[in-house]
């Protein structure tokens, strides 16, 4: 496992983190067993990073269970969904159910608009207090990222960056870097379609799956779309690993987490995508397929909306 630091915090994370959301049962049913195999063999391949939320289900328990005299080993991300009680009576609860003092970064789960600034607020409280040692903000857009970075006091962002995805992480490179923030990547794998093995006529028959209720159209042309970077396959042990190293051959990325949930998923999460690099030669061959498929636009304008998305 390699281990890269979050932004100017000095913390160092492992460059692929454990996504928590699988191991709780709100997208799809699991075996709390399993899951906690499926942890500690993560540690054993050098994860120290998980990212969870209360609304993953019982995802915050299993880990307050797996944690128990290992809490030193992981950092510790979560995140306030827009709970009633407030984000600081949200916090006191999922520590509960962590079974721990503090969290290592506390998240929005989405980016506050002006009229949200008392999140913010919350936020930096939590961290004067010491119940999280670091803030940040879990976000989706280029709009985004440019209100969150004029706070000055975000300590870490969490985006999703795949092949299919390019915006906004990359339309807005230059600004991350010059703020110094850490940077969470998400959902590189495309729900699953950039592992490459699923077919146009695909099916997600459980109701708890985020897929559910994608259309046929949806999903043949997600399909589609992902068949577009088979090529980059060759470099890497799978076209799981190498679209889950894509993000990663990025300087400005500090982890990007990986959904998991059996042992199986862990030996190749954190035992194959670890250190792998893509060439600059296939970056830039990524490149040219993003603009012939018109996915992002390098003027920082929100890309086309595709029939896929």
């Amino acid at each position: 496992m390699n281990y890269r630091v979050f932004g100017a915090s000095g913390v160092r994370v492992s460059e692929v983190g454990f996504g928590g959301w699988g191991i709780g049962g709100a997208y799809g049913s699991v075996d709390r067993a399993e899951s906690l195999r499926t942890l500690a063999r993560a540690e054993e391949l050098g994860c120290n990073f998980v990212d969870t939320a209360m609304v993953y289900g019982d995802s915050e328990l299993v880990l307050g269970e797996f944690l128990a005299g290992r809490r030193s080993k992981w950092l510790v991300a979560t995140k306030f969904s827009g709970q009633p009680e407030g984000l600081e009576a949200t916090l006191e609860k999922q520590l509960v159910r962590l079974g721990t003092d503090a969290v290592d970064l506390y998240q929005v789960h989405w980016a506050p608009s002006r009229a949200e600034q008392a999140l913010y607020d919350a936020l930096y409280r939590i961290r004067k207090s010491g119940k999280a040692r670091l803030v940040g903000i879990s976000l989706y857009s280029i709009g985004d990222i440019n209100s969150v970075l004029k706070q000055g006091q975000i300590d870490v962002i969490q985006l999703p960056f795949s092949l299919l995805d390019p915006d906004p992480f990359l339309a807005k490179l230059d600004a991350i870097r010059r703020a110094g923030v850490g940077v969470i990547i998400r959902s590189s794998l495309k729900e699953g379609f950039l592992t490459g093995k699923y077919r146009r006529d695909a099916v997600f028959p459980d109701p708890n799956d985020q897929r559910h209720g994608w259309t046929a159209e949806q999903i043949a042309s997600t399909v589609d779309a992902a068949e577009q970077f088979r090529f980059i396959e060759a470099q890497t042990a799978s076209m799981a690993v190498a679209a889950a190293c894509y993000p990663l051959s990025f300087a400005e990325t500090s982890t990007v987490i990986l959904g998991t949930k059996s042992v199986a998923q862990a030996d190749s999460n954190f035992g194959l995508v670890p250190g792998t690099r893509l060439s600059d030669a296939t970056l830039r061959r990524i490149e040219a397929r993003q603009r012939a498929m018109r996915l992002y636009d390098w003027k920082g304008r929100i890309r086309d909306t595709l029939s896929f998305f």
